[in-house]
């Protein structure tokens, strides 16, 4: 075994649940559609202390005004899935 792994320590449960409500796409404005984490932020995730996504958590509700019209699935019904905003 190599001393990397010896030496790994597993990080603590965080008792702050992820954001994401499975709609993954990252907009032109390089936030998530679905939950408006930046992608470091989700990259980040699995090992942030519960501080830091608790940081992150109350930072979300100033990033979007409303939410994706895309969430509700209409645009996916008629046929118009992509980025937003461009042709």
């Amino acid at each position: 075994m190599s001393d990397a792994f010896l030496s790994y320590v597993a990080p603590e449960p965080a008792d702050v649940a992820s954001p994401c409500i499975g709609l993954c796409v990252i907009g032109e404005d390089d936030l998530c559609e679905g939950c408006a984490r930046t992608i470091d932020e989700i990259a980040d995730w699995s090992m942030a202390s519960s501080a830091e996504r608790r940081a992150v958590i109350e930072e979300l509700p100033g990033r979007r005004t409303s939410i994706p019209r895309h969430a509700s699935g209409d645009e996916e019904r008629n046929g118009r899935v992509g980025r937003r905003g461009g042709a």
